[in-house]
C-alpha cells in the first residue's frame, strides 16, 4: 500500500510541475505571444504577373488552413491579370483577322519584302490593263502576240 501512495504523490507532483511550467507560474510568460503572419503580396504591381511569380506565391497559414481574405485577394489579382490578357489577345486576334481580310481582298503577299519580285525598270503602278492602254496589245491580240 505504501507503493501506491508513493506513486500517487509522485504523479501529482509531476503533473503540477508540468502544469506550472506550461502556464508560466504566474510571474513571467514562458510562452510568448506570436505575431500573426500577414500576407505580403509578392505579385508585382508594375509588370504583368508571370509563372515564376505564381510559383513564388506563399500564403500564410491560419488555424484551420489559409486565411480566406488573403486567398481571395491573390485570386482576384490573378483573375484580373487573366482578364486583361484575354482582352489583349482578343484585340490582337481581331486586328490580325482584319489585316488578313484586307490582304486577301487586295491580293497582296504578306511574306513578300518591299521591292522583292520586281524586275529592274518595272513600274510599281503597272496593272493588268496597262498593256491595252499602251497599245502593245489590242482587243484581238493577246499579250504574247504583241511582243
Amino acid at each position: 500500500m505504501r507503493v501506491f501512495w508513493f506513486l500517487l504523490l509522485t504523479m501529482v507532483v509531476v503533473v503540477t510541475a508540468v502544469t506550472l511550467a506550461v502556464v508560466g507560474g504566474g510571474g513571467s510568460a514562458v510562452l510568448q505571444d506570436v505575431t500573426p503572419e500577414r500576407f505580403t503580396d509578392p505579385l508585382p504591381a508594375t509588370r504583368p504577373v508571370g509563372r515564376a511569380d505564381v510559383e513564388a506565391l506563399r500564403l500564410p497559414m491560419a488555424a484551420r488552413g489559409y486565411r480566406m481574405a488573403d486567398v481571395d485577394e491573390a485570386l482576384s489579382r490573378l483573375g484580373a491579370e487573366l482578364a486583361e490578357r484575354d482582352a489583349r489577345i482578343a484585340e490582337l486576334e481581331s486586328a490580325l483577322a482584319g489585316a488578313q481580310a484586307s490582304v486577301v481582298s487586295t491580293g497582296t503577299d504578306l511574306f513578300k519584302q518591299p521591292g522583292e519580285g520586281r524586275q529592274p525598270g518595272e513600274d510599281r503602278t503597272a496593272g493588268p490593263g496597262d498593256a491595252q492602254r499602251n497599245g502593245t496589245a489590242g482587243p484581238d491580240r493577246t499579250e504574247g502576240e504583241a511582243r
